[in-house]
């Protein structure tokens, strides 16, 4: 049932309506966060979809969850069009929000996000897409919402839909990077690239990067000089200022299921690297310089703490 259906539909109790979104909560910011990329415009699309089921009566809705699906993905799809129209920052070197685990850290709710979260480098390419095509990939590829339903949000034929999706498919399947190994794997190639790192080991940086690696740093409107590009692995390390902060304090994080690692400066938090690991190599590195957002991440001082620091 679409949206303008359900509001002919009967009325429920306000608390226990309350109740059923706060469950369905977290599916609905997982749904928002792959549309958009974005963590803060994700709370405001929950939000925006709370004042919508709020303001409609669905007591003849069968599959609340799968009505609150296609009211937020329409909410997105208004969000990514406006974006759209008004965007100024440029694509290629932007970083998504990361969603970030500090290991020990004992929340469960937020565990278990991370653990159905996508990585960086399959968001940056679902920024890629017009915004008609991301909603059809995210909602049907990630979330099994059928094609008839997607159709109604998008005012397209689902045979239009569905071909949107296969478009977007293709586009994801040609460049987004292959499953890494398993997690403990990962870990050790990015230990190793921190070790080699920090010792000014070019040679060991030449032996975890893909030849064709990519680092791309998002220094945000502050540090808007850090943005850039750098391809090819000999080139990023000629590039090594642009992790010479990870000479100092390293905290070991889990960003979007993949390893990463946040320096730390004096005690507070300066850049997050997060790595995308392919069989044995680094095919792309993530760093988030920007100040605002390193902020917005709220790392825990008592994890700044546990920072290791090169003897």
């Amino acid at each position: 049932m679409d949206e303008s259906t359900a509001e002919t539909a009967g009325g429920g109790d306000a608390d226990a309506l309350a109740r059923r979104f706060d469950a369905d909560r977290g599916h609905l910011r997982a749904v928002a966060y792959r549309m958009l990329g974005s963590l803060s415009e994700a709370e405001d699309a929950v939000q925006e979809t709370w004042f919508k089921l709020s303001r409609t009566d669905v007591s003849g809705v069968a599959n609340l969850t799968g009505w609150l699906t296609t009211v937020i993905g329409r909410v997105c799809l208004d969000m990514l069009r406006s974006r759209g129209s008004r965007r100024e920052d440029p694509l290629e070197h932007f970083v998504p929000d990361p969603v970030v685990h500090v290991p020990g850290a004992g929340d469960p709710e937020h565990a278990a996000e991370l653990s159905e979260s996508v990585g960086l480098a399959l968001l940056i390419v679902l920024e890629t897409l017009a915004p008609a095509e991301r909603l059809a990939f995210v909602l049907h590829d990630m979330f099994a919402v059928s094609f008839d339903e997607i159709a109604r949000i998008v005012d397209r034929t689902p045979a239009a839909t569905r071909q949107m999706a296969s478009r977007a498919r293709r586009r994801v399947q040609d460049t987004a990077p292959a499953p890494g190994p398993d997690a403990r794997r990962q870990r050790e190639i990015a230990d190793a690239f921190l070790a080699a790192s920090q010792g000014g080991d070019f040679e060991g940086l030449l032996a975890v990067l893909d030849p064709d690696a990519v680092l791309r740093a998002d220094g945000g409107t502050l540090l808007a000089g850090v943005s850039q590009v750098v391809r090819g692995a000999e080139e990023i390390t000629r590039q090594a200022l642009l992790y010479a902060s990870f000479r100092n304090g390293s905290l070991p994080l889990v960003v979007n299921g993949q390893p990463a690692v946040l320096s730390v400066v004096d005690g507070r938090p300066g850049s997050l690297m997060a790595f995308t690991v392919v069989g044995d190599r680094i095919v792309q590195l993530h760093v988030l310089a920007d100040p605002e957002r390193i902020a917005a991440l709220r790392i825990p001082e008592e994890a700044l703490a546990r920072a290791v620091y090169p003897e």
